[in-house]
C-alpha cells in the first residue's frame, strides 16, 4: 500500500466516522415522527431528545478540544466512537424517556469526541492540496448523513423498526472504532499529562481557545454560519409554494456540498482559507439583495445555500491554516464545535421571531446583518492576528 493510498484510506475513515457522530443527530431528526409515537406521554418535552446534544456541545466544546490536545486525538476518537457505539446498541433495547435522556447526554460526550478528534487527525496526516480536499471532504460529513438517513435511514425504520435502526448504527460506530485502531493513526502531541474536568480547566480551556485571535477565528465565523444554516433551512422552503417546498428542501444542502466540492480546493490555492470564508459571507449578502430586487425565492434558497458551501468548506480547512500544532487544532475544532452548537440551538428560535415580527423581509434583512457581522468579525480578527505576528 503506498504512502498516499494510505493517507488517503485513513481520510475517508475518519470521514466515515463523521458520518456516525452526524447520524447520532440525524436518526432522532430524520425519523422524529416515529420517536414521537415511541413516546406518545412526553410530547411536550420530546424535543430535547434532539437538542440535548447540542446543549452538551455548548457546555463542554472548548474542554474537549484541551481533552484531545492532552490524551491524543487517536484515543479520544476512539473513545467517542466506542461509547456512541454503546449507547445506540443500549436505544435499541427500547428504553423509557428519561433514561433515553440520559444516554443521549452520553452521546453528546461521544459526539464532541469524535467532531474534534476526527479532523484534527485529518489536518495531521494531509499537507498542502491534499489537506484542503480533505478538510472539504470533512466538511460535508453532516449534510452527507442527514441525506442517507433520509433516502437509506426511514426505510430501514420501516422495515426494521427504531430498535433495528439504533442496532445498525451501533455496530456501524463499533466497526469503524475497530478498524481505525487498527490502522494505528497517531499524532504526536507537544503536551502531555493527567487531564481534569473541574471549572478551572474549563475556563482556561475557554480563556486559550478564545483570547487567540489563530484559535478563535474559525469558530467564530462558523458560530454565525450555523445561526442560519439549520434555522434557514427550517423557515425558508415554508415560504415556497407547496409544490415547490419539498424540492427546493432537498436542493438547498445539496447545492451547499456539491459548491463547497467543485470551488473550495480551486479558491484555496490562488485564497488563504478566511478570504474564502469572507467571500461566501459576501456573496450571501449579494444575494439576498437580489432577492429584494426581486429574485424568485426558490432561487434565492439555492444560491444562498450553494455559496455557503465556501463557508462550509473554508472554514474546516482554516483551523490547519491557522494553527500548526495538533494542541491548537484540537483546541481550534473543540471551539468550532461549541460555537456551532450554539449557533444551532440559537439561530432557529431568533430567525422565527423575527419572522413573526418582520415577514419575510425581515428574516432576509437580519441575515444580511448575521452575515455583515460575520465579515466584521473575520477582519477584526485578522488585524489581531497581524499585530500578534509584528509584536
Amino acid at each position: 500500500m503506498t504512502d498516499s493510498f494510505r493517507v488517503f484510506f485513513q481520510v475517508v475513515l475518519l470521514w466515515l466516522a463523521g458520518l456516525g457522530a452526524a447520524t447520532q443527530f440525524a436518526k432522532i431528526a430524520v425519523p422524529f415522527a416515529e420517536i414521537s409515537q415511541l413516546y406518545p406521554a412526553h410530547s411536550d418535552t420530546i424535543g430535547w431528545l434532539l437538542s440535548i446534544v447540542s446543549l452538551i456541545g455548548v457546555i463542554l466544546g472548548a474542554l474537549s478540544g484541551a481533552i484531545a490536545g492532552r490524551i491524543g486525538p487517536s484515543t479520544l476518537l476512539i473513545s467517542g466512537l466506542l461509547l456512541g457505539g454503546a449507547m445506540s446498541l443500549f436505544q435499541a433495547t427500547e428504553l423509557g424517556f428519561y433514561v433515553m435522556l440520559l444516554t443521549r447526554v452520553v452521546e453528546g460526550l461521544s459526539h464532541l469526541a469524535i467532531v474534534v478528534a476526527a479532523p484534527t487527525l485529518i489536518a495531521q496526516i494531509t499537507h498542502g492540496r491534499a489537506r484542503n480536499a480533505a478538510m472539504v471532504l470533512w466538511s460535508t460529513f453532516f449534510g452527507v448523513a442527514f441525506a442517507l438517513n433520509a433516502w437509506a435511514g426511514l426505510p430501514m425504520v420501516a422495515r426494521f423498526g427504531l430498535t433495528g435502526y439504533f442496532l445498525i448504527h451501533g455496530l456501524l460506530m463499533l466497526l469503524i472504532a475497530g478498524i481505525i485502531y487498527a490502522c494505528r493513526i497517531r499524532v504526536d502531541l507537544e503536551q502531555s499529562g493527567s487531564v481534569g474536568f473541574g471549572i478551572s480547566e474549563w475556563v482556561n480551556a475557554h480563556v486559550k481557545a478564545y483570547r487567540s485571535p489563530f484559535i478563535s477565528a474559525p469558530a467564530i465565523g462558523w458560530f454565525f454560519y450555523t445561526l442560519t444554516f439549520v434555522s434557514l433551512l427550517a423557515i425558508l422552503p415554508g415560504r415556497l409554494p407547496e409544490h415547490l417546498s419539498a424540492t427546493i428542501a432537498g436542493l438547498m444542502p445539496l447545492a451547499g456540498i456539491v459548491l463547497s466540492w467543485l470551488a473550495v480546493p480551486l479558491l484555496l490555492s490562488v485564497m488563504s482559507c478566511v478570504a474564502v470564508v469572507s467571500l461566501g459571507f459576501a456573496l450571501g449578502i449579494a444575494i439576498l439583495c437580489a432577492a429584494f430586487m426581486g429574485l424568485p425565492l426558490a432561487a434565492v434558497c439555492v444560491a444562498l445555500f450553494a455559496v455557503l458551501g465556501l463557508v462550509q468548506g473554508g472554514s474546516f480547512a482554516a483551523v490547519p491554516e491557522l494553527n500548526e500544532t495538533p494542541e491548537a487544532q484540537a483546541l481550534g475544532y473543540g471551539a468550532m464545535a461549541q460555537m456551532g452548537n450554539a449557533g444551532n440551538l440559537l439561530g432557529t428560535p431568533i430567525l422565527l421571531a423575527v419572522l413573526w415580527r418582520g415577514g419575510d423581509a425581515g428574516v432576509l434583512a437580519a441575515v444580511i446583518g448575521i452575515y455583515a457581522a460575520a465579515i466584521t468579525a473575520h477582519l477584526w480578527l485578522a488585524r489581531r492576528r497581524q499585530a500578534c505576528l509584528q509584536s
